[in-house]
């Protein structure tokens, strides 16, 4: 671990700074999704993933690549929001071993009635904190950023 260069003051507080900001937007949104509905941030995202995807349904496998969940973590999840009604898991058309994800009308509506608070608490905490030059710095550093890690998780495979 020696050969290991250390992080300068500065890039110690940049990086600490990403920690703890990100936690406190992401706890904040949680909190406020929360208040408003009964959904919590994963469940919105799996909502909002499974509204944008052809005929509202994708494979469990590409839905925990989109959430950056593990399988078993994923089916746990959509166990849980299955027993809810907010979705339901059906076998996959094309290749009966696999399954899909299918957005109910529970579901949808779930997600209609969270979204506009949602992006009220978005804009809130996020969106009105910034200017147009640091939101596409943010969007420039986070997709550089998404990009490597997709690349360098994909080479130790």
């Amino acid at each position: 671990m020696s050969d290991v260069k250390s992080l300068s003051p500065a890039e110690m507080a940049a990086w600490r700074a990403v920690i703890e900001g990100s936690q406190r937007l992401l706890t904040q949104l949680e909190d406020n999704l929360r208040e408003t509905s009964e959904l919590s941030f994963a469940d919105y995202h799996v909502l909002v993933l499974l509204s944008e995807a052809p005929r509202q349904r994708l494979r469990m496998g590409e839905l925990a690549n989109k959430l950056i969940f593990s399988p078993s973590r994923l089916t746990y999840h959509v166990g849980t929001m299955e027993k809810r009604g907010l979705v339901a898991r059906q076998p996959c058309p094309e290749d009966r071993r696999g399954s899909e994800a299918v957005l109910t009308d529970a579901g949808l509506r779930a997600l209609r009635e969270a979204a506009p608070h949602h992006l009220r608490s978005v804009r809130q905490h996020f969106v009105d904190a910034l200017d147009d030059t640091e939101l596409a710095e943010l969007n420039k550093i986070f997709t550089r950023l998404g990009e490597r890690l997709i690349a360098a998780r994909s080479q130790s495979r």
